[in-house]
């Protein structure tokens, strides 16, 4: 089966897609709605998951990471998968479709947050921007931000986009804790001038606040 999933993948692969993807930091050509079709079809089997990503090849991987059970995973495996998965849309598909599913997720995010590895440490900031939002109990907003006033703005690319992300999260998510993180946020200046295609949010965190808060509010009640 692994062999037969290979060679659809191998069919499928565009190299005009794989020189888009490479500017980014992947390594595969397979269009991402393709590969969920592909996932679809084969539905859930953890066997055929782990034996996809043990081949390496990323756009295997992205199916292997549709397929499998999230909660099957130990924690030691998960922290091997992170640190093999090497292109960001292998690693935000891990953390988001996998490891935010899986019981030991509090505890990577502890431990991957403390990496010394950027790009590791990346993925614990994305466990802690989905804390932020939906279960900030126990959390110390002050001492992110702290953290984040203090390194993001010299932080490797992966690493500055998802602390600024949970900048971000943290002023929308929380009222009391606005007013800091857009301060932050301006001082800071950390994709200020970040290329945004119109009707898209720009990530610069001030106007990602603003924004998101707005869409919060309630609409207006209409005049009887």
């Amino acid at each position: 089966m692994v062999a037969e999933v290979l060679a659809e993948l191998a069919t499928l692969d565009d190299p005009k897609a794989r020189a888009v993807n490479e500017r980014h930091g992947d390594d595969h050509g397979v269009n991402l709605g393709a590969l969920r079709a592909i996932a679809k079809r084969l539905k859930t089997q953890q066997d055929l998951a782990v034996a996809l990503w043990a081949t390496g090849d990323s756009a295997a991987r992205l199916v292997a990471l549709l397929i499998c059970r999230p909660r099957a995973f130990g924690r030691d495996e998960l922290d091997t998968m992170l640190r093999e998965a090497r292109t960001p849309k292998v690693q935000d598909w891990l953390v988001n479709y996998v490891v935010k599913k899986n019981p030991h997720a509090e505890e990577l995010r502890l431990h991957w947050s403390a990496d010394e590895d950027p790009v590791v440490a990346s993925a614990g900031w994305a466990l802690t921007v989905e804390r932020v939002a939906k279960k900030p109990a126990g959390l110390d907003l002050d001492g992110l931000l702290d953290v984040i006033e203090q390194r993001m703005k010299e932080a490797p690319d992966r690493l500055q986009w998802a602390m600024n992300h949970c900048l971000a999260q943290i002023g929308i998510s929380h009222a009391d804790q606005r007013a800091r993180a857009v301060a932050i946020g301006e001082r800071l200046e950390v994709l200020k001038d970040y290329p945004t295609p119109p009707n898209c949010t720009s990530p610069y965190a001030p106007i990602w606040i603003a924004e998101m808060v707005r869409r919060q509010e309630p609409a207006p009640a209409g005049r009887s």
